[in-house]
């Protein structure tokens, strides 16, 4: 892993962490097998969740699919009577008003 230096920043309350770069353009060869490991490891955790987050919108897909039948459904089963009469509030007060 590169060397860090935590820096504050101009706030006080947060820290800056500054990555170290070798001079160099060459990496030891512990370090570039350390920074391949890890990436690996980023990328297979990245991965599975990829994986999850395609299940999780395949199932909300098919809610909604179930969703947009049950509202064809009521649809139907409602009266075409046409708009509904236009009520006076007023009349649905209780007797103590």
């Amino acid at each position: 892993m590169l060397p860090c230096k935590a820096q504050p920043l101009q706030s006080g309350f947060r820290w800056k962490i500054i990555k170290h770069m070798p001079t160099s353009n060459h990496l030891p060869a512990d370090d570039l097998s350390e920074r391949i490991t890890n990436l690996e490891i980023k990328a297979s955790f990245t991965e599975d969740l990829v994986d999850k987050l395609d299940q999780i919108v395949t199932r909300q897909q098919d809610q909604i699919d179930l969703l947009m039948q049950e509202l064809r459904w009521l649809r139907q089963q409602a009266p075409d009577a046409g708009p509904a009469p236009v009520r006076n509030l007023r009349d649905d007060l209780p007797p103590h008003y």
